[in-house]
């Protein structure tokens, strides 16, 4: 397949209209926006007006079958259902995070995907950022990697979005929200089955919802984690411990939902230097990630520090053109199903081991999912 793509988006809500209608819109010269779906009249009916979309549906079912090349799914909850019927139906998929609530959910889709002959893609937009790729070619130079500390201080959205002229739709019927409700909470129980009320919080709000961008992140920069060492889940955070031979990875999540500094750092420490990736907001159009590297001689008082801006180029337009590369030029896109779905591993493990409070080896393998779920 060459040339421009006729796509499908599924979900008109904040992320479609802050960001990947916008530079689909950009991007003309590889995407037509052909058709949109929401629940929401409102919210539909104002993406088609404003980015010029002849086709509207409130149903993704019928979306599916109209003549496209491909669809954005960008609805809250499991992504699962949407992706295997629009894999059956010939339509290569790009799902925002997460790609579904369970590993078994993820297995289906990438399934259905290979049955096909589709390309499965997760947005994962902070492996597609001209720095976190600056950093992984610096990390090289590091030859005794002791600590990866990553830390998350999650922010209010609302001042980061107030200067766009966002649509946002009515409240939902009673009945639809309540089927929707019920879903969400029935993949969860499938996930991790007899979790507390603390733990499912967590799973469902913030590991799926924020921290699986993280750990993606931390899999493309480090590879797969060769233990979980320590979990805590508390209402304000998740604290997190992996090893990867000799170095430690520290995971930290916090809410602070007061002052809007959202803060989101990849720190990597070893004696001779420090390498800091500093990412903004990622509702900030081309707002650079910065990159600050640290340097010392032994034995001296000299050392240095550098703040590097490697390009202001937007990592969600960046991602839509690698879609676009792995759809017509038959690449295996950098955040595949395949590899993503080890992110939901780690979802899975990630509560187990606060539950248990025991160590856990490989947790992002698939078989340790499958054999805990065994276990449940």
């Amino acid at each position: 397949m060459a040339g421009r793509l006729r796509v499908g988006v599924i979900g008109c809500g904040l992320i479609a209209q802050v960001m990947h209608l916008h530079y689909l819109r950009e991007l003309a010269d590889r995407f037509e926006i052909a058709a949109v779906c929401d629940v929401s009249e409102d919210a539909r009916a104002y993406c088609a007006r404003d980015f010029g979309v002849p086709m509207q549906f409130a149903s993704w079912q019928e979306l599916v079958k109209q003549p496209l090349d491909a669809v954005l799914v960008l609805t809250s909850g499991s992504h699962a259902p949407i992706a295997v019927a629009a894999a059956a139906a010939g339509l290569h998929v790009l799902v925002e995070k997460p790609m579904c609530f369970s590993v078994a959910e993820g297995k289906e889709m990438i399934s259905a995907a290979e049955n096909a002959g589709t390309v499965l893609m997760v947005g994962y937009d902070k492996r597609y950022d001209p720095a976190y790729a600056r950093l992984l070619e610096a990390k090289r130079t590091l030859h005794d990697l002791r600590l990866l500390r990553i830390t998350t201080l999650e922010s209010p959205i609302a001042p980061y979005i107030q200067h766009y002229n966002l649509r946002r739709g009515g409240p939902l019927p009673k009945a639809l929200n309540q089927t929707l409700s019920e879903d969400d909470d029935a993949r969860v129980d499938a996930a991790i089955p007899g979790a507390d009320a603390l733990s499912r919080w967590a799973y469902r709000n913030v590991l799926l919802d924020s921290m699986v961008h993280e750990l993606n992140a931390m899999r493309g920069m480090m590879g797969e984690p060769d233990s979980l060492e320590f979990v805590d889940i508390r209402e304000t955070g998740l604290t997190a411990i992996f090893k990867y031979g000799t170095a430690q990875c520290v995971l930290i999540w916090v809410d602070l939902p007061v002052i809007a500094r959202y803060q989101m750092e990849f720190a990597l420490y070893s004696p001779e230097r420090r390498m800091t990736l500093s990412f903004p907001s990622p509702f900030l159009r081309s707002m650079p990630t910065m990159l600050i590297i640290e340097d010392g001689e032994a034995n001296s008082p000299y050392s240095s520090r550098s703040e590097q801006v490697t390009s202001y180029r937007e990592s969600f337009k960046e991602e839509l053109m690698h879609f676009h590369d792995c759809v017509t030029g038959g690449r295996t896109p950098v955040t595949s199903g395949p590899d993503s779905l080890h992110d939901i591993a780690l979802c899975e493990a990630l509560v187990a081991v606060h539950r248990s409070r025991t160590r856990l080896d490989h947790p992002s393998e698939l078989s340790m999912a499958t054999a805990r779920h065994q276990q449940s």
